[in-house]
């Protein structure tokens, strides 16, 4: 009688997942070390783009253009990386520069980006245009749908990236999100704009629920708000110039001011 065997089949090795397959925000960007003199700390790394939120409402709506002017997002070489200069890593390097390291706050733009681009006034689709106007002259257009790192050290590697690649794309499709545009920020602007300034140095006291609620539909409402720590924005192309406060306010507290107003007047839950 022959004796039966059982035959063991090995068990398929678990694969190692890639970090595009995991899905988290850990994934979306990969931390890459460039060699070399004069090449930038790669955040992104070698990724094709960053990725975007889900589609919202595209639907014709009245909706809102926020600029965000006087944005301090300047590159500098510290030893032998290209980095975003902010006043907490970069104080020292600042100073030997003869430069104020307060007024290096690219922390501001970041709060000032996540501000606008989380409320529910831009998810249900009413955020027309965004753009970003830095001390150095550069004019950034940020599409509505892209999503920004939450943290700051991969926001600005990010803005280097931006600032020398002059563009970011989409993951897969290879759609603009980010790109460096020509100035002036008035050329991109459509015909019937009303520009609003805000700012505390302003006489002109408002109460914002009243004051988006009073402009027409028809006109399609520009925000223009500081992106800096300390100064005013640039009045030359200003049609109203107003203040939301009777105190000094953060540029994130004084968007989500307008954006909550704006939500309330056409019933954006």
């Amino acid at each position: 009688m022959v004796r039966a065997y059982r035959i063991k089949v090995p068990k398929p090795m678990k694969r190692k997942r890639s970090e595009e397959e995991i899905g988290s925000e850990a994934a979306d960007y990969i931390d890459h070390d460039r060699e070399g003199e004069g090449k930038t700390e790669d955040v992104i790394g070698d990724m094709p783009g960053i990725p975007v939120m889900p589609p919202v409402d595209g639907s014709k709506k009245p909706g809102v253009i926020f600029i965000l002017d006087k944005a301090p997002l300047e590159i500098g070489k510290v030893g032998n990386k290209h980095v975003l200069l902010n006043s907490d890593e970069h104080a020292n390097f600042l100073k030997k520069q003869s430069k104020d390291p307060s007024e290096y706050r690219p922390d501001i733009v970041h709060q000032a980006l996540l501000a606008i681009l989380d409320s529910p006034l831009t998810k249900a689709g009413r955020l027309q245009a965004l753009y970003v106007r830095s001390t150095r002259h550069a004019l950034i257009e940020v599409k509505p749908h892209v999503r920004i790192p939450r943290t700051f050290r991969r926001f600005c590697g990010l803005m280097v990236q931006l600032l020398e690649k002059q563009k970011i794309t989409a993951v897969g499709n290879r759609e603009k999100l980010l790109t460096l545009i020509k100035n002036p920020v008035t050329d991109h602007l459509p015909v019937n704009s009303r520009k609003i300034g805000l700012s505390y140095s302003s006489d002109k006291l408002v109460q914002v629920r009243d004051y988006v609620a009073a402009a027409s539909d028809n006109v399609n409402l520009v925000f223009v708000v500081g992106a800096m720590a300390h100064g005013i924005i640039d009045k030359g192309f200003i049609d109203d110039f107003i203040s939301v406060s009777n105190y000094p306010l953060s540029a994130a507290c004084c968007i989500s001011r307008i954006t909550n107003a704006l939500e309330q007047k056409w019933k954006i839950l």
